[in-house]
């Protein structure tokens, strides 16, 4: 008899991932070929290495014997150097979607010869946050995770809450990938959690790149991973259950103070009873469709910047006058962000008022930009720079 459904759907989402991440290794044993991009390095033994400020426990689980199933590959010849199997780690807060996701890599990894550990990451928000944290990593290596440990971050203010908890906590899985020489994370983003996104998205009126939620595989060189985007959040919980793997609901998850929580709890319910079952199927979908689109629109942009400047780099606003808007505010943007911008904190509004210099010109003055850039028109070219 096999799994149970929600099971091995949870696992056949993995194995799919670490399939992908197979593919885009070089042969183990051949060092004549550079390594992918994103590639796992060989790290210095756990007694050696020297953690990373803020980490407070690390536990290696003991190796376990190879699965009959290990992925295989031609004998290196002598005195060839055999280059390390692939590290993956799940990013784990003790839920039940990163619980589930930590299982079904634990099962799935040896299969394929694949290292598998795990990192929690403790915000420190909330009392006794950092014995729950020592208890995932206790879960975690119970699993046969390793290594596996906890990180603590301080969480400043920039943006609110919940961007700064962000920002710390995708900090802190980056230091820990660099350090263990992983190949990449995954993270247990549910469909539900894209259907979210996408809401939160169109309240702020950003644009179709916004609308398209979280991607597949996002960060440097596709260092993260989301398995479960098209799996919803019960199916991992009933993962977590049928396995009798104990589960952590995140108090915040269930406060009104956090914008996501109220959209979980009032609006999404709101909304499926007014429209009906499947509004989060259709939000998710629709990241997918604005995701494609926003894809082609930027590689249109970045084909047309080059012929919208002069000798000397600079934007010529005739040429910007004639693009489809869609392109012209991606080239925008980009020069923003690279005149010093915080991408983060330039907003759909920054975009228009640049835009108006190339499609209202009034004779106006400078546009002030976050990151104490201004962009001005002077004698027909667009010129952005820092103030």
């Amino acid at each position: 008899m096999g799994p149970h459904p929600a099971v091995a759907a949870i696992r056949l989402a993995v194995r799919r991932v670490l399939h992908d991440i197979l593919t885009e290794q070089p042969p183990a044993h051949d060092t004549r070929r550079t390594p992918a991009r994103g590639a796992a390095r060989p790290c210095a033994p756990d007694a050696e290495r020297v953690p990373a400020p803020g980490t407070r426990r690390s536990v290696a689980a003991p190796a376990r014997a190879p699965h009959d199933q290990t992925r295989t590959s031609a004998r290196p010849r002598p005195g060839e150097d055999v280059a390390p199997a692939p590290l993956v780690l799940v990013a784990c807060s003790g839920g039940a979607d990163s619980m589930a996701l930590a299982s079904a890599l634990a099962f799935e990894a040896p299969k394929l010869g694949i290292r598998a550990g795990g990192v929690t990451v403790d915000h420190g928000l909330q009392p006794g946050s950092e014995l729950r944290a020592d208890e995932v990593v206790l879960r975690l290596t119970e699993l046969g995770l390793a290594p596996a440990e906890s990180i603590a971050v301080t969480v400043g203010r920039d943006g609110g809450p919940e961007a700064a908890a962000r920002d710390a906590r995708y900090t802190a899985l980056d230091s820990a990938a660099e350090r263990h020489g992983a190949t990449a994370i995954l993270l247990g983003h549910t469909r539900d959690d894209q259907a979210e996104t996408v809401l939160l998205g169109l309240a702020r009126g950003s644009g179709i790149r916004s609308l398209s939620g979280m991607a597949a595989v996002s960060g440097a060189d596709g260092r993260y991973r989301r398995p479960f985007l098209h799996l919803d959040r019960q199916t991992a919980r009933k993962a977590c259950m049928v396995q009798s793997l104990p589960v952590w609901d995140d108090p915040h998850n269930a406060d009104p103070a956090y914008t996501r929580s109220r959209l979980r709890h009032e609006g999404l319910p709101a909304l499926e009873k007014a429209l009906g079952k499947g509004v989060v199927e259709a939000l998710a979908r629709t990241a997918q469709l604005s995701r494609d689109d926003a894809d082609a629109l930027d590689a249109w942009a970045s084909q047309a910047e080059a012929s919208v400047r002069d000798a000397a780099g600079l934007l010529e606003c005739a040429k910007l006058y004639v693009l489809p808007p869609a392109v012209r505010r991606r080239i925008l943007r980009r020069a923003a962000i690279e005149a010093g911008a915080p991408a983060g904190s330039l907003f759909a509004r920054h975009i228009e008022e640049i835009d108006r210099l190339i499609t209202g010109w009034r004779g106006q003055g400078a546009i002030n930009l976050p990151g104490k850039v201004v962009a001005q028109r002077q004698g027909g070219r667009l010129v952005i720079r820092q103030g």
